[in-house]
């Protein structure tokens, strides 16, 4: 079966699930299209993106030239499906989180979408994310496109549901595919009682590389990661008023951060006014191979996240048996135990994730060896992405 992906941004340092996820199609015998509307001249730290790279087709690569050739053709050849398209992007433009004109440059990219997906004989197209990628592909298929789906991750999807018309896409799509349970809920919102049965869960998955790697143990060094972008929603700035409380206390401990974004300089500032130098390192953008040895150099990953929907980075911690410390927060709790494989805590709550910090830093490796263990079992169960692209897999031949 022939399917096309498309994406806002490919290959992307913190997309590898949507790569996995691909690739494990691939190995069920799907033939993959991928699209995406930029991301040719990003910069790459892994090899496996840099293959993805060579094999993506990008909307935007050519500028606006590149889509009014195609735009122009459509409208000549099928003018009164053009139209249709247009009414539609329209509407969709009303009361948006952007203005109408963005919408239409949506249509003229559905016009070369459309072109290209015919060329390959694509069956279904899927999308990740409910944003601007999922309306693309929804105006291709009022242009006569395969039908499509989606995968909604949150959180921001379910910030602006109304404005990026989340429920009109959920009505127009074949299925949607939400990452756990609690995104799940959050579709049903949005749509009749009569839509809900479409709304499907499927787990972000990791590869066996994860799974296999051997135990690693405990280090001695008091040392915690947090991993992901620098950015107002996974709570950095928390992390570092909670690690302030725990040297004015006199706990020993070394903080990593791991990644990289918009809120670098204000975090460095952070650092530099609380007199942290010497126990926080920010590594920037890293490989997932830097990740891996990050994550098992640490006793355990810290994700003090505001806003998720359920981050990988979570799974890949505890595949690699480390205790996880994060918040109440959409599908996390899903994954996350308290007391058998982590420590959950309120969002928000600084004292309450000082306090987990310093218990996790406190307990023997032994016990933290064993949280590991539960961890490893749980995200085995819950997270393989052959597993998980096995029930995609389904539901697209469902829809052939």
């Amino acid at each position: 079966m022939r399917i096309s992906y498309f994406i806002n941004q490919y290959p992307k340092v913190s997309h590898s699930f949507i790569r996995r996820e691909i690739l494990a199609l691939e190995r069920q015998g799907f033939e993959v299209q991928r699209i995406a509307l930029r991301g040719w001249d990003a910069e790459l730290v892994d090899a496996e993106d840099e293959a993805e790279r060579s094999k993506t087709r990008y909307v935007l690569q050519d500028g606006a030239k590149g889509l009014l050739k195609p735009l122009l053709q459509v409208l000549v050849a099928q003018p009164r499906r053009f139209f249709s398209a247009l009414w539609l992007a329209l509407r969709m433009g009303l009361r948006a989180d952007r203005p109408w004109p963005y919408h239409l440059i949506y249509l003229a990219e559905a016009c070369l979408v459309l072109q290209w997906l015919q060329a390959f004989g694509a069956e279904h197209v899927h999308a990740h994310f409910g944003t601007n990628s999922t309306e693309v592909v929804m105006l291709a298929n009022a242009l006569g496109g395969p039908e499509f789906s989606f995968t909604v991750h949150g959180p921001e999807e379910f910030d602006k549901p109304q404005s990026i018309k989340l429920g009109e896409k959920v009505r127009r799509a074949a299925f949607v595919v939400a990452v756990s349970s609690y995104g799940r809920s959050q579709l049903f919102r949005w749509v009749s009682h009569g839509h809900w049965e479409k709304v499907k869960v499927v787990h972000c998955g990791l590869e066996r590389v994860f799974h296999d790697v051997p135990a690693v143990a405990i280090p001695y060094a008091p040392r915690l990661v947090c991993v992901g972008r620098l950015c107002e929603q996974k709570g950095q700035l928390l992390l570092l008023e909670a690690a302030r409380i725990l040297a004015a206390q006199g706990v020993e401990f070394e903080l990593v951060l791991a990644g990289d974004g918009e809120m670098r300089t204000e975090i460095e500032a952070l650092i530099s006014r609380y007199g942290l130098q010497a126990r926080v390192r920010i590594t920037g953008w890293i490989s997932s191979a830097q990740v891996r040895e990050e994550i098992l150099a640490a006793r355990a990953l810290v994700l003090p996240s505001f806003a998720e929907g359920l981050p990988v980075v979570i799974m890949e911690a505890m595949a690699l048996r480390r205790p996880v410390l994060t918040t109440y927060v959409a599908g996390i709790p899903e994954l996350v135990r308290q007391g058998e494989n982590g420590w959950l805590f309120a969002a928000g709550a600084v004292d309450e994730l000082a306090s987990a910090m310093a218990d996790c830093l406190a307990q023997p490796a032994q016990v933290l060896q064993q949280m590991g263990e539960s961890a490893y079992q749980r995200v085995l169960e819950r997270h393989d992405i052959d597993t998980e692209a096995a029930k995609l897999a389904s539901f697209f031949r469902a829809i052939a």
